[in-house]
């Protein structure tokens, strides 16, 4: 999410999604998140620490990861990279469903991965020179990787846990967008129970649950990464930033990203520079 859950919009001249990771530069962090759309990292130079459901995937040159719809993931990115991130809307995959609004593509095709990153890295190879017709060597491309995850990495076997799974976090979605727009505010287990209509309780196992975390946890991971943002591209006092982003003050804040983080905002902030 970012934290929370993650609005996808496609490209204006494209049915898809398709730039460069944001943590290309490293000293990244990107918390647990999740999303309706598919999404795809292809690594072409560096690597990256990729999470998904706690698991660790570490990715190098010429690795892919597909990230299924409302899987939950998160990515450490200590070292400069170059990482293509494509994000494509689940409903391109509504002939090939073996689950009500539901498809789940493989993460262990690595056989097919160099020849899918090749393709990644030529597609948006395409895009950025924008020479005549390049719309159309674009989208035959796309269409190439579409005909690879669904006839290489597409998972034919699903179980009903990862069907209702999958549901239970869509439900979870309208929540975190909510927290994503509104987690500079006061926002009590209590007062989102209240707005969504749910029992405090149901609502706190939802989130244990499905999401894997608690949801104080949530909200003060959603804070923090927002704030590890300002303090990376602002000179803001640290104090500000704390206020900025719903933490009660500048202690509480230090203390929350340590735990998270292992340094103090201030050191976060001269590592980002040197950088």
């Amino acid at each position: 999410m970012q934290f929370p859950h993650e609005l996808v919009m496609p490209n204006d001249d494209l049915p898809f999604k398709m730039f460069l990771f944001e943590g290309g530069d490293g000293n990244y962090y990107r918390d647990k998140h999740w999303h309706r759309s598919i999404e795809i990292f292809a690594v072409l130079e560096g690597g990256l620490q990729f999470f998904i459901n706690e698991v660790e995937h570490p990715l190098r040159e010429g690795d892919i990861i597909i990230v299924n719809s409302n899987e939950i993931h998160s990515i450490h990115s200590p070292v400069p990279n170059r990482t293509i991130v494509l994000q494509i809307p689940l409903k391109t995959f509504e002939d090939y469903f073996t689950g009500e609004q539901f498809v789940r593509f493989a993460h262990h095709s690595k056989e097919h991965d160099k020849e899918a990153a090749k393709l990644i890295g030529e597609m948006f190879a395409s895009y950025m020179e924008k020479r005549c017709g390049y719309e159309m060597k674009v989208k035959s491309q796309y269409f190439m990787l579409l005909y690879m995850m669904v006839t290489i990495y597409r998972e034919l076997e699903v179980n009903d846990e990862m069907v209702k799974r999958n549901k239970k976090l869509s439900k979870l979605s309208s929540i975190t967008t909510y927290i994503k727009e509104h987690y500079t505010e006061e926002l009590s287990l209590e007062t989102l129970s209240e707005i969504f209509g749910y029992a405090p309780a149901y609502l706190s196992r939802m989130f244990q649950k499905y999401a894997g975390i608690n949801y104080k946890s949530y909200l003060q991971d959603v804070r923090l990464e927002y704030a590890s943002k300002e303090l990376m591209n602002t000179e803001h006092p640290i104090g500000e930033i704390a206020l900025d982003n719903g933490f009660p003050n500048g202690r509480a804040f230090a203390k929350a990203f340590r735990k998270k983080y292992g340094m103090l905002p201030s050191e976060y902030r001269r590592e980002g520079a040197v950088l």
